[in-house]
């Protein structure tokens, strides 16, 4: 692999795109650049032979917004969608303010932080977000919760790109995101939603993410959803403990990861106690 690609392209919608990746299949699609210098400590950064810059398809570079839905093009950098504040849903914006700097954040997209699995898929997924993945022949919507690596494959087909995202523009009534450090190196960060109906917990999702994995104990949401609010401190004592429970049988779950998730979860549901 040369220090600098030999060719780079810049198609301007998907039939050029396709087209360069079908004479060229070993080429690999650039974004903004951020997960193929990510770990790279050098002045000049590896690049693949073949770049494929997404950056001129308009398409990709598009938001727009409905009564029921955000519509994200996945070429949309991060700090764009932070901008819009009041317009989208207010735990991807806190999300995505937690990512670094401002100048990774200019620099960085939508899609390829989730395609390189990081913080932003575990507020989509709890959020039920979509992902539109396209390849030459066709297009496909598959939810975010499937779009996890791990465990599997990857969702993403030979020659197939993410290239929109839309987010359900649901009312929550209590949201809360928390990055947690990493001194193990693992990314690690958790998202709780929760909404009611005439003073009943409509809904909740609490989705914990460790590196590549995805967490939610759908037994434990189910249970809870329909009780009366305020939640009696049994319940709520009942459902962390449920959780801790779960996370304790988890694959790859560490134990300093174990607790500051179920703290997270304790601390928000106890938000929702008398």
């Amino acid at each position: 692999m040369a220090d600098q690609p030999d060719l780079v392209f810049y198609p301007e919608n998907y039939t050029e795109l396709f087209n360069n990746w079908n004479h060229y299949p070993g080429a690999v699609p650039f974004a903004g650049g951020t997960a193929l210098i990510r770990g790279q400590d050098r002045l000049v950064p590896e690049l693949p032979p073949v770049i494929l810059s997404l950056e001129k398809i308009e398409e990709m570079r598009r938001i727009n917004r409905s009564e029921r839905y955000l519509e994200i093009g996945a070429m949309v950098r991060l700090s764009r969608i932070i901008e819009l504040r009041k317009f989208g849903p207010g735990v991807l914006v806190h999300c995505l303010r937690n990512i670094a700097g401002p100048q990774l954040r200019n620099m960085a997209t939508i899609g390829g932080n989730v395609c390189s699995h990081l913080d932003s898929v575990a507020t989509l997924t709890a959020l039920d977000a979509q992902y539109e993945l396209r390849s030459a022949q066709s297009s496909r919507w598959i939810t975010a919760a499937r779009f996890s690596p791990e465990p599997g494959p990857g969702a993403l087909g030979p020659r197939e790109i993410l290239s929109r995202i839309r987010v359900p523009l649901d009312n929550w009534d209590y949201s809360a995101y928390k990055k947690f450090s990493r001194p193990t190196g693992a990314d690690k960060n958790a998202v709780f939603l929760a909404k009611a109906q005439k003073n009943v917990l409509a809904d909740i999702r609490i989705i914990c993410k460790i590196a590549n994995r995805i967490w939610q104990d759908k037994d434990s949401e189910i249970i809870l959803i329909g009780k009366r609010l305020p939640l009696t401190r049994r319940i709520a004592s009942a459902f962390v403990g449920r959780w801790d429970t779960f996370l304790r049988g988890a694959d790859n779950v560490d134990e300093p990861s174990r607790k500051e998730m179920v703290n997270f979860i304790e601390a928000n549901v106890g938000n929702l106690v008398e």
